[in-house]
């Protein structure tokens, strides 16, 4: 059985109805289903039995009480089914759901949450697998986001980096320039897993999501809620414990090799495949983002091809930032090098 805690972390108001099936997964029901306030979790799953207890424990002792948990699984083989079942079989903050994933990656995994139907709430928050989340996360991001709006709103935050056995080792790197369109074209500023957003987000990252595949659900998100005149928030309050192990995605880049490595990655091309996946989503979607975003990306677009003066002319003409001026810096050899 799941290791819940003391019956002082559960809202008293919250009643269970009994445990039922829904098709495609488990799933324990409150009484009242009303959406409003109610937390959405995206969490994707394949093979992560080792960490998701810790995960879970850590999303049930959440201050904020009506959280429901969509999980997609990519065909675990380990005990995670299992670990899931249980939890759903007596989760206590509300609706606990498990579906079978499209078994195409993480990026597909989150993608198929984002488009799933049906998970009307106030909020949404993406979950890996592996971290841990300080109890009071949701409460302040959602202080943030505040009343219910039609403005997208996309809450991420900095990260505590914690080893495989949960030891605290250092923090994500710290940004300090402004969120925004300009920056999200160049530069993915905060994981998936600290991010949480109100419905008008989600809705419009489903909508966008069902058009378009993308290199990274974080990175996707930041692209699209700035591009369509949302408002992104960094915090550098950091709200997750991190968790750095051999099997992550991607890893938190902090340390001097790790900046040499996608210095290599970017001279090898790989960031310029990554730019070419976002390019084609947001031509997906050029109907949902701002005018003034659609002359920053077209021009953005203009620096990957003809003479080297006019890609360093489209460069300036865009106004595209990384976070650091070692960033920059970066972005002027990728078009210099043509690997942008």
């Amino acid at each position: 059985m799941p290791r819940l805690p003391s019956t002082r972390f559960f809202d008293a108001g919250l009643r269970l109805a009994g445990a039922g099936r829904r098709a495609g997964g488990a799933v324990r029901l409150l009484e009242n289903t009303d959406e409003t306030g109610r937390v959405a979790v995206l969490l994707a799953t394949q093979n992560g039995a080792l960490y998701l207890q810790d995960q879970l424990q850590s999303l049930v002792r959440q201050t904020h009480p009506a959280i429901d948990v969509h999980v997609s699984d990519d065909n675990s083989t380990d005990g995670t089914m299992a670990i899931l079942r249980d939890w759903a079989s007596g989760w206590p903050k509300g609706r606990f759901v498990i579906s079978q994933g499209p078994g195409r990656g993480f990026a597909e995994n989150f993608r198929a949450l984002l488009v799933k139907p049906g998970m009307e709430a106030s909020h949404y928050a993406f979950c890996d697998q592996d971290d841990v989340w300080e109890p009071g996360k949701l409460e302040r991001a959602i202080g943030w986001i505040g009343a219910p709006s039609d403005t997208p709103k996309l809450f991420c935050s900095r990260t505590k980096l914690i080893s495989e056995e949960g030891r605290e080792t250092g923090h994500s790197a710290l940004f300090s320039r402004q969120p925004s369109f300009r920056n999200a074209l160049v530069q993915s500023i905060a994981g998936g897993n600290t991010m949480v957003f109100n419905r008008a987000a989600h809705r419009l990252l489903a909508k966008a999501s069902s058009r378009s595949s993308f290199v990274s659900h974080d990175w996707w998100a930041y692209l699209i809620v700035s591009g369509a005149g949302g408002e992104v928030r960094y915090s550098p309050e950091p709200l997750v414990r991190y968790r750095q192990h051999r099997l992550n995605m991607v890893g938190a880049n902090t340390t001097v090799a790790a900046r040499f490595s996608r210095l290599r990655r970017l001279l090898r091309g790989q960031f310029s495949l990554w730019t070419q996946v976002n390019i084609a989503g947001l031509e997906a979607n050029r109907d949902l983002l701002t005018d003034a975003a659609l002359a920053d990306y077209d021009q953005f677009r203009n620096c990957r091809a003809g003479s080297l003066p006019a890609r360093l002319r489209s460069l300036r003409a865009s106004g595209v930032y990384r976070q650091s001026s070692a960033g920059d810096i970066a972005l002027y050899i990728a078009v210099l090098s043509g690997r942008l």
